[in-house]
């Protein structure tokens, strides 16, 4: 076989010129006079001079390479097709590295907190987060569960409710903060939650309107919860720590309960004025605190089983005295006796002298102390004792009533109790559902671990694990001191609040071992580190509350000092907490507290339930272990709780967030966050509608809402109806789908062909089961009714958002010339609206519905970043049942100048935010010399589009030089891939080096002879233009991109031959129609060798984020 010489000439005249053909083949074009060689080489370094500092054609077609050749720092040589897009698509790898901290997506990120904060803000550098499990979200809430209930509350709820009821009210608050949990967990985790806890994610759930009523609730139960606390210490410290204190002293014994509010109202004043002074000096004071005050808790804990231990074989002695069945308080006396006999001499004793009012024994007594007996019981009978079988039952009092222990004889009397007689006295009527409202505090604080996800090192796990493990901690250790108070204190005792019976000790603490004050003492410091904790967190909340600007006259509160600290927020909450002091009764502050811990629960459960129904794209939790069921389960119980402790609360505090949500909802300002009742109301009527069109669709709202372009044949039958199966497949996202089609013509003589082709594609639509609407649009032209299509079709917020339709096959051999013109021309109107598009080759391979892949994998060529397409089609595609089984690749490329290592570990973080699993590989794509067969590949595309031009040939003649084209392209093909490859050459006549530099031109004699005849009927003007074709010189824009195309072409053969489906970026036509044709051979070039291919663009919109 014989072949034409390409040699190098030197030629001063044109400076342009580098290579031309041998002068006996330019000189003269008589065929006999060709001169061939045998077997002639030209040089790779030859061809790197075509592409690197020579030749420039006049007329670009690509318009941005103008100043390219130059600027090796504009284009990388192995992504040439994407070069004109890298503004607005940049590669892979300067996105992985712009995201290294995760923080700052490139369009997602700025519908977040951060794109939200005042202009001038700026961004200090923060240590990355090393907080684990453990320090981060267990121990703190741990810290903000067990409080001020445990101390002084429990031991009186048990002994009111009983052992059984008790256990009932621990086990279901403890059951609604686990359901909150899971679904918290559930949010938390899908996706990263920078600062705000749960205002954060119920407002980014539910809407601003949800998130700033419930927000604010939450505030005022932090608030109030502070109160609580700051209500609790100030108690331990007037009852148990230093009583003298006091400042107002009663008289009279009926007005020791108002002095006593008096004394709280004054200390709690004091106390709430230096712990704000406190949090205003610095918070970094009350952090490096609480780990003492936690230390306290469990100390004090650890006392109460060690003590319950102990009292199995060595009961503490504290007696009870008891006057027939009424418990006595013993604050001021010691001896239960009436009177005392000191040889012969009967003296009376306190006792008597508190009943008769004198100490003569003649004296006139009360009728019950006359008439019954006193007698000494243990205050703790101890663990080994069946005290529990007189616990296990509830013994509600009303106020006013005398503590008894009916077990014991007495004597019935008319007389009244009477209030200067030292009874124990109920001070609050009792009930279950008031207790439930007592306890309920002691089990909130569960959102500790979500507030620090910012300080953690892998948030996503530390947060439900730290979370659900310490309310399983704290639920045990409450259920267990529940059967423990029951087991070991005597009833009375547990129903005296505020330890009278036992000589004013705290009730717990005199269980406790080694001493009671372990108990008082640590009591005491938790509580006031609590109440730091409330103090510190509830500005903070208010000013995240502020910052966002959702309701205008709170904005001045987003203000603090120059370090960020919320100071007038700290002052406004101190100004609530005072509220909560006023009404000095930890009895009433509890139940306010537990409305709004309990609402803001309940929403959290919704917003859970609510992504869980919608199956939004976004919605990918990692954590796994959550079910819309357990969500409504727990905002059931979330409400009935709210009711049962107590209904008037609760509708207050409802009425409050309902007042809140319309004042946002009319005079707040638009804020839109991707919003679970957003997403549901894409489904809604026209309601609906009208929200959607009051702001744009947020990133984690976004789904594929489709218009398929489907082609009619003559018989008005769909040509490729698998394009209809693929959007089929892809709607497991749900979502709108339009199916779209053109007839060419005139509307009014084609009205009844319009209309059968509209039932045609109904059809179609029910065959596939494809919900959605159909659209068909009569026009003269193609190309115009798919441009009316794109542009008109959905209505409002339901407007499609990316364009699905075929790759023109066979388009080469088309006998309609204008079908890849129309192509081409759909890209560009889908480019210029802002729309995704999906063009699926070798569609007639791609699987029905009723086919299952049982292995395989979808493989992800990302290769430029356009908004995220590449991520979310394979997690879409993969809802369906036919690709429930594929497993996901990413790959991605790497140049010279990347780090392809810290791109994959970059990568796979990335893909770890995102909650995808995939395997992700880094293809490294070296700076490589552009080979002959690239070269004379873009040449023989030019010289065919030129002859197309110039020649006009028929149909046949076009068909015959289609083939023979291709017939080239196929030797082509092979004799590169030989070069390539070092294989030993025809003649065997070079040596190893040779192989190296030298490669093959491989236009054949024979083949050249028959496209010479072929032409030589077209007249002396024909003859000319084929001589310009056969001496044209290839353009170095087109070279390069037929590089890129070679190059990725071969790699992602080589990774990706056997995989189900390839997910490719879809290069961008150029912006001169006259390298139209160019471009489909580029396209055609990046995708041979591929069984099932999915070219995708994005619609230059984020698609997909990180954050929750």
């Amino acid at each position: 076989m014989t072949h034409f010489t390409v040699t190098r000439v030197q030629e001063p005249e044109e400076e342009d010129s580098v290579f031309a053909l041998s002068s006996s083949f330019s000189q003269n074009l008589d065929l006999s006079d060709f001169s061939w060689s045998g077997q002639s080489h030209y040089s790779a370094e030859d061809v790197n001079l075509l592409v690197g500092d020579g030749f420039h054609k006049d007329l670009n077609t690509y318009i941005n390479n103008s100043n390219c050749v130059d600027d090796d720092d504009f284009y990388d040589r192995n992504l040439a097709l994407f070069e004109e897009e890298m503004d607005t698509r940049p590669k892979v790898s300067s996105l992985l590295n712009r995201l290294a901290n995760y923080t700052n997506l490139t369009q997602g990120a700025k519908e977040h907190e951060e794109a939200e904060s005042f202009e001038g803000d700026k961004r200090k550098s923060t240590k990355s987060p090393q907080m684990g499990t453990f320090m981060g979200v267990y121990l703190p809430c741990l810290q903000n569960i067990f409080g001020v209930i445990l101390f002084l509350r429990l031991t009186w709820v048990v002994g009111n409710a009983g052992v059984l009821q008790a256990l009932c009210i621990v086990f279901i608050c403890c059951c609604c903060t686990m359901l909150t949990a899971i679904s918290m967990s559930a949010i938390a985790t899908n996706g990263v939650v920078p600062a705000g806890g749960s205002y954060f994610m119920i407002s980014r759930s539910l809407g601003p309107e949800f998130g700033g009523a419930v927000g604010l609730c939450f505030y005022l139960g932090t608030t109030f919860a502070g109160s609580m606390y700051i209500l609790g210490a100030i108690e331990i410290f007037l009852m148990y720590i230093f009583p003298d204190a006091a400042i107002f002293v009663a008289e009279d014994e009926n007005d020791e309960a108002a002095t006593m509010l008096n004394n709280m109202r004054v200390y709690g004043t004091c106390f709430l004025a230096l712990m704000a002074i406190v949090v205003f000096v610095g918070v970094k004071y009350v952090n490096k605190l609480a780990s003492l005050f936690l230390a306290c808790v469990v100390i004090s804990i650890l006392s109460i089983y060690a003590g319950a231990l102990k009292s199995a074989f060595a009961p503490p002695h504290f007696p009870v005295c008891m006057l027939g069945n009424h418990t006595l308080s013993r604050h001021k006396w010691y001896a239960c006796n009436k009177t005392i006999q000191n040889n012969e001499t009967i003296t009376t004793t306190l006792l008597w002298q508190e009943f008769c009012a004198s100490d003569q024994l003649n004296a006139t007594c009360s009728d019950y102390f006359t008439q019954n007996e006193l007698t000494e019981i243990q205050g703790i009978p101890g663990l080994a004792s069946s005290i529990i079988l007189e616990n296990l039952w509830s013994s509600y009092l009303t106020k006013g009533d005398i503590l008894q222990k009916t077990s014991l004889p007495t004597v019935s009397v008319s007389e009244a109790p009477s209030n200067l007689h030292p009874y124990v006295f109920a001070d609050l009527t009792t009930s279950f559902t008031l207790l439930v409202g007592i306890f309920f505090p002691s089990v909130t604080g569960i959102m500790a671990g979500s507030n620090r996800s910012g300080d953690l090192k892998d948030a996503q796990k530390s947060i439900p694990t730290g979370t659900i493990l310490a309310i399983l901690t704290t639920s045990l250790v409450y259920l267990s001191n529940v059967v423990l108070f029951g087991s070991c204190i005597e009833g009375v005792v547990l129903r005296d609040k505020f330890g009278d019976s036992v000589q004013g000790n705290l009730v717990v603490g005199i269980l406790s071992w080694p001493s009671p004050w372990v108990i008082v003492i640590g009591s005491f410091f938790s509580t006031c580190g609590a109440g730091l904790q409330s103090l510190t967190g509830a500005p903070r909340l208010l000013q995240a509350i502020a910052k966002d600007q959702i309701i205008p006259f709170l904005r001045v509160f987003g203000h603090g000092k120059s370090n960020g600290e919320p100071t007038w927020a700290l002052l406004l909450t101190a100004g609530i907490a005072e509220l909560g002091i006023l009404i000095a009764s930890l009895d009433l502050v509890a139940p306010i507290l537990s409305m709004f811990f309990l609402m803001c629960y309940l929403f959290v459960n919704l917003a859970c339930a609510v992504q869980t129904l919608l199956r939004t794209p976004n919605w990918r939790p990692r954590f796994r272990y959550y079910h819309w069921t357990l969500s409504f389960l727990g905002m059931t119980i979330c409400l009935a709780l709210m009711f049962i402790s107590s209904w008037y609360y609760a509708l207050v505090a409802m009425l409050i967030a309902v007042m809140i949500y319309k004042y946002i909802e009319y005079h707040g300002a638009e804020k839109e966050w991707g919003d679970g009742i957003r997403g549901l109301s894409l489904s809604a009527a026209r309601y609906a509608l009208l929200r959607l069109e009051e702001g744009p669709l947020h990133t984690k709202n976004w789904r594929p809402q489709v218009l398929v372009l489907l082609k009619l044949d003559e018989d008005l039958h769909v040509k490729y109806p698998r394009l209809l199966t693929f959007a089929s497949q892809l709607k497991a996202g749900k979502g709108l789908t339009i199916v779209g089609s053109v007839i060419t013509g005139n509307f009014l003589e084609c009205y009844g062909e319009a209309f059968a082709a509209e039932q045609t594609l109904k059809h179609l639509m029910e065959k596939e089961r494809v919900k959605g609407f159909c659209q068909l649009v009569v026009a003269m032209k193609a190309r115009e009714g798919i441009s009316h299509l794109i542009q008109s079709c959905g209505l409002g917020g339901m407007k499609h958002n990316t364009v699905v339709m075929g790759w023109p096959q066979g388009w080469r051999q088309s006998e309609d010339p204008h079908a890849w013109k129309t192509f081409i021309n759909t890209v560009r109107v889908t480019t210029t609206a802002h729309l995704a598009l999906l063009v699926p080759k070798n569609i007639s391979l791609f699987p029905a519905n009723s086919e299952h892949f049982s292995e395989g994998n979808i493989d992800v060529w990302w290769i430029v970043h356009d908004g995220g397409m590449l991520m979310l089609l394979p997690f879409l595609l993969r809802q369906h049942k036919v690709w429930k089984k594929c497993k996901m690749r990413i790959f991605t490329v790497a140049q010279m100048e990347d780090n392809s290592i810290q791109m994959k570990k970059d990568l796979a973080t990335f893909l770890y935010h995102l909650r995808m699993e995939a395997e992700v590989e880094v293809v490294e794509m070296h700076d490589s010399d552009i080979s002959a067969y690239t070269y004379e590949r873009t040449l023989m595309m030019e010289q065919r589009s030129q002859m197309l031009r110039q020649m006009r040939l028929s149909k046949s003649d076009r068909d015959k030089e289609a083939q023979l084209v291709k017939d080239r392209n196929s030797m082509l093909r092979l004799t590169s891939i030989g070069s390539d490859d070092d294989d030993e050459t025809d003649t065997g006549a070079a040596t190893g080096s040779e192989r190296t530099d030298r490669v093959h031109m491989t236009w054949t004699k024979d083949k050249y002879l028959a496209s010479v005849r072929a032409a030589r009927g077209h007249g002396a003007a024909t003859f000319e233009g084929l001589r310009d074709i056969l001496s044209m010189r290839p353009d170095q824009s087109n070279v390069r991109r037929m590089h890129t195309a070679v190059k990725l072409n071969e790699v992602i053969v080589n990774k990706s031959h056997d995989a189900r489906l390839v997910l490719l970026n879809m290069p961008g036509p150029p912006r001169n129609t006259d390298g139209d044709e160019n471009y489909m051979e580029f396209l055609e070039v990046l995708t041979e060798g591929l069984e099932r291919v999915l070219l995708v663009r994005g619609g230059g919109s984020e698609v997909i984020t990180i954050y929750s």
